[in-house]
C-alpha cells in the first residue's frame, strides 16, 4: 500500500485529506509542523508528501529543502497562496505539483494518482536491461549476470547511452562529446581503447558479444 505523509497544521484539513486519500485506498500519517513532519520523514519511508506551507516551528519551503536534499518523492504543495511567483519559487527548489486553498478533494486525489503514476514510471526507469545486463541509473552500476562490473566514469557513461537506446549507432564524435565533453577532433584512439576494454571487461562474465562495431558509423549494442 502507497504511503502519504500530510504536512498540515490546520486538524480539521489534515484530517480531511487523510479520510479522503484512506477511501481511495492509500495508508496517510500526519504532521502538524514542519519539525514533527521532518522526524516521520527520517524515521518512515513514504510515497508521497502533502506539504502546507505556513506551518509551525518550519515553513514548507524548508521542509522541502530538507526533503530534497536527499529524496525525489512526489511532494505536492498545498496552501492558501495563490500568487504565480510563490508557485514558481516552490516549483524551482523541487516541488511536483501545486494546489491552491480553498480545494475540491476529486482534484486533489486525481493529483495525487497523476504525481505517485509518474514517480514510479521513472523509479521502473532507474534501470535499464538488455540481455543479461542489468544496468542502475541511481548506484551507477553495471551487473551482467548478477555479478557487478568495475566500471570507469567513461565506461558506465558509454553503456548507460548504450541501453538507454540498443538499437541506435552511437558514432565516434557523439560519445566523445557527450561523455568527455570536448569537442571531436578527430582522434580514434581514446573512443577504441575505452570500447576495448568495455568488451574484455563483459567477456569475463560473459561469452556474449555485446558491442558491435558499425563499420564507418560507430558503435552499438549487439543484436
Amino acid at each position: 500500500m502507497e504511503r502519504i505523509l500530510i504536512i498540515e497544521d490546520e486538524k480539521d484539513v489534515n484530517q480531511l485529506l487523510a479520510q479522503t486519500l484512506q477511501g481511495n485506498g492509500y495508508e496517510t500519517v500526519s504532521a502538524r509542523n514542519g519539525l514533527d513532519g521532518i522526524c516521520e520523514l527520517q524515521s518512515q519511508r513514504f510515497d508521497m508528501v502533502l506539504l502546507d506551507l505556513m506551518l509551525p516551528f518550519k515553513s514548507g519551503d524548508e521542509v522541502l529543502k530538507e526533503i530534497r536534499k536527499d529524496s525525489d518523492i512526489p511532494v505536492i504543495v498545498i496552501s492558501a497562496k495563490d500568487l504565480v511567483g510563490t508557485k514558481i519559487d516552490l516549483l524551482t527548489l523541487g516541488a511536483d505539483d501545486y494546489i491552491t486553498k480553498p480545494f475540491d478533494l476529486g482534484e486533489v486525489t486525481a493529483r495525487v494518482i497523476s504525481n505517485l503514476r509518474r514517480y514510479h514510471k521513472k523509479e521502473q526507469n532507474k534501470q535499464l536491461s538488455y540481455k543479461e545486463l542489468t544496468l542502475d541509473t541511481e548506484s551507477k552500476t553495471l551487473a551482467v549476470n548478477g555479478a557487478a562490473l568495475e566500471l570507469t566514469a567513461k565506461e558506465y557513461g558509454i553503456m548507460e547511452l548504450f541501453l538507454q537506446s540498443p538499437s541506435k549507432v552511437f558514432s565516434k564524435s557523439y560519445l566523445y562529446e557527450t561523455i568527455w565533453g570536448y569537442e571531436y577532433l578527430g582522434d580514434e584512439n581514446v573512443i577504441k581503447t575505452h570500447i576495448s576494454n568495455l568488451r574484455s571487461k563483459l567477456k569475463n562474465y560473459s561469452e556474449t558479444e555485446y558491442i558491435e562495431t558499425v563499420w564507418g558509423l560507430g558503435y552499438r549494442l549487439a543484436k
